[in-house]
């Protein structure tokens, strides 16, 4: 019998003996760390192939613990992809399109089925699914976690964070090394109190405006001068505005946040080792969506951040939980959707009745299943008629307004504020917008071009994962049949956008 295949055998007689006694699965509760980066791409780690940036702890976690080769953000930015991990759910059924929009107070999130599970809870870093501030009716409080030390969007060094919905204050330091020390501390007293601890870390890094600590840039100050010679658009640190620079400048205080993020994540790896936690903490990184425009020089995919082709929605992921899973690498298409499914089937917590999206990862994870069940699909912004006019807004405006400081100015403003509304019914312009179907092989991409026809695109991602090649004309059947899958599932999503997931208001 092959090691993996043993492994995963002893993986399966475990998970099936927990999950039949339940008493079992209560006195072997997981602990589970989620770790998200920001804007960081499948190019950029070492693990990878990048030619220049140092990502050595994920590299160690790609040979030690489970390399995804194909997992795909829910969407191509970060807000609905967020939304995404908390509930399972593709982000349009409860309105988060895109930045800016906040999530639902109705929606169920995976920290609330870990809370009632007995976990200590903690969100930790870059909220973005609305205001943090303690009357927001979806800040992480109310959306499960018993605390949260967060921002309502993005941050870079000695940043602004809010304490339990308080006002916020500056912390000294590089962001990601804050948010791991608080992190330790709160794993300290979830010890203490002898619970099981749920720790989400959302990093502002590596998004930009950029910037890095002197011996982390120093790692990158003879970038070779052919590597990103042009100019690129981005935040200015000093202004706030929008302001061009030379790219290989700007990569070099990119690469230096994102290797500090990745010491962060192996100070926090070292401290669970030290103190007997890892072998029985389900560990797992992953990144938000694809690399942004101003930092694409290594992404071998089509397009970046923002687009559903494989550069804006394939990311890095690499997991650990050493007593349970054995090292793989896996092509298996993998989404944020399913760590709900996932993280609830390995607490025994039955699944909300409304539509989940993601699905339980545990055979494929223990590598006995090899090829997803059900596709992915990707759906890109908001419903048209969102955007061309005015709805009634979902939540009371004044308590969606935002708090943190923050560096980028917008609408004259260094913070966020948010939105979400009010959906009274579904006419056929609702289901436009750049959208995708995605199986173990094939993925149909349509859009409206600017004439109103729809473009059609199939693409072998098998072969040609940079996505180069329409083979719409060759497999029509294929085609017509994936066309008529999105198409019922946008209804599904549609369906959620109106409420109708949502017990009656009394």
């Amino acid at each position: 019998m092959k090691i993996n295949t043993f492994f995963s055998f002893l993986f399966m007689i475990w998970f099936n003996v927990s999950i039949s006694f339940g008493q079992t699965v209560n006195e072997s509760l997981p602990n589970v760390v989620l770790l998200l980066g920001d804007d960081h791409g499948w190019d950029e780690t070492g693990y990878n192939g990048h030619p220049f940036l140092k990502t050595p702890v994920l590299d160690e976690m790609a040979r030690t613990g489970v390399q995804m080769n194909r997992f795909y953000s829910a969407s191509p930015v970060c807000s609905p992809t967020r939304g995404s991990i908390l509930t399972g759910r593709h982000p349009n059924r409860y309105g988060t399109f895109t930045p800016g929009f906040s999530i639902r107070p109705e929606e169920i999130s995976i920290a609330q089925l870990m809370q009632a599970k007995g976990y200590a809870t903690a969100h930790f870093g870059k909220w973005h699914l609305g205001p943090v501030k303690s009357d927001s009716p979806t800040n992480p409080g109310a959306m499960g976690f018993d605390e949260w030390l967060s921002h309502d969007n993005f941050f870079e060094l000695n940043p602004y964070l809010s304490r339990n919905g308080g006002d916020p204050i500056q912390f000294s330091g590089e962001s990601s090394e804050i948010l791991v020390a608080e992190a330790i501390k709160f794993i300290e007293k979830a010890k203490a109190a002898g619970k099981p601890f749920f720790v989400v870390i959302w990093y502002g890094s590596p998004h930009e405006p950029y910037s890095g600590l002197p011996a982390d840039l120093a790692l990158y100050s003879a970038l070779p001068e052919s590597f990103g010679n042009k100019q690129v658009r981005l935040t200015s640190n000093e202004t706030g505005l929008q302001v061009s620079r030379l790219q290989r400048d700007v990569l070099q205080e990119r690469f230096a946040e994102i290797t500090a993020m990745d010491r962060s994540i192996g100070d926090l790896r070292d401290y669970l080792q030290q103190n007997k936690l890892k072998s029985n903490t389900l560990f797992w990184y992953f990144g938000d969506n694809g690399t942004p425009p101003e930092a694409n020089a290594t992404v071998p995919f089509r397009e970046d951040k923002g687009s559903i082709y494989e550069g804006g929605i394939r990311v890095p992921s690499v997991l650990e939980w050493p007593s349970k899973i054995a090292p793989l690498q896996t092509n298996v298409l993998m989404n944020s959707e399913d760590i709900f499914p996932t993280l609830a089937a390995i607490i025994d917590e039955k699944l909300p009745q409304r539509p989940i999206d993601g699905i339980n990862l545990i055979p494929y994870l223990g590598g006995e299943k090899t090829d997803r069940e059900s596709p992915l699909y990707f759906w890109n912004g908001s419903p048209q008629r969102i955007l061309g006019e005015e709805p009634q807004p979902y939540i009371d405006p004044k308590l969606q307004e935002g708090t943190s400081p923050m560096v980028k100015i917008m609408d004259g403003k260094a913070t966020r504020d948010f939105r979400n509304y009010i959906q009274t019914a579904i006419i056929e312009t609702d289901y436009q917008g750049p959208r995708a179907i995605l199986d173990n092989r094939y993925k149909l991409v349509l859009n409206e071009t600017k004439n109103g026809a729809i473009e059609t695109e199939l693409f072998d991602l098998i072969l040609d994962p940079a996505e180069t090649k329409n083979l719409k004309d060759n497999f029509p059947e294929v085609v017509t049949q994936m066309a008529t899958q999105l198409k019922a599932w946008q209804e599904s999503v549609l369906n959620s956008l109106l409420g109708n997931d949502y017990p009656p208001k009394k």
